[in-house]
């Protein structure tokens, strides 16, 4: 009788700290800034620049980090600047395009949402534009970040600006290398 109550109490006990452990399972995962807001960290990267980016905000934040899938992946063919006919110039000629993404993402327990991508002619790709229009970001502080080689953030952030003028959007800062401390002092100082 002694060895079952033993054995009851020791499985009521791991009963117990399963459920405490699965509490947040209940909040979508998302992650808390310490001021109490829920961060997500959404990005769109072709070549892993902007990814790399995304992972330091996140780790900066807390946040959770989120990729932006093109369900048609861009190749290095789609992404040569170059050619007038590749699948970036095509969709840059074109800014009412939206290419189809993988969707499947609760926005709703997320209050703040740092969003990033590389600058293509000084654009948002339109993968971005897709995103935005796929859930409903009203009353979330969106902050932007992009990467790129030689253009600044104004440009872009500005057509993104005029193109959806009801969401909260913040220009950011374009961040191409930059040291893990730099991250934490930029997001600190937001």
């Amino acid at each position: 009788m002694k060895k079952f109550l033993m054995m009851a109490a020791l499985s009521a006990g791991l009963m117990f700290s399963a459920c405490a452990g699965n509490k947040g399972d209940n909040d979508n995962n998302a992650a808390t800034e310490a001021d109490g807001s829920k961060v997500l960290v959404a990005y769109y990267s072709a070549t892993g620049t902007t990814a790399k980016a995304a992972d330091e905000i996140a780790k900066a934040t807390g946040g959770t980090l989120y990729e932006i899938e093109p369900e048609q992946k861009y190749s290095d063919a789609d992404l040569d600047y170059e050619n007038e006919n590749s699948r970036s110039a095509v969709e840059n000629k074109n800014p009412d395009m939206r290419p189809a993404i993988k969707t499947g993402l609760d926005v709703a327990p997320y209050e703040t949402v740092y969003l990033g991508f590389p600058v293509w002619w000084d654009k948002a790709p339109l993968v971005v534009n897709t995103f935005l229009d796929s859930y409903d970001f009203s009353g979330k502080k969106i902050i932007v970040f992009a990467t790129a080689h030689s253009s600044g953030l104004k440009p872009s952030f500005e057509a993104l600006k005029a193109t959806y003028p009801s969401l909260d959007l913040i220009e950011g800062k374009i961040l191409n290398i930059t040291s893990e401390d730099s991250f934490h002092e930029w997001v600190k100082g937001l």
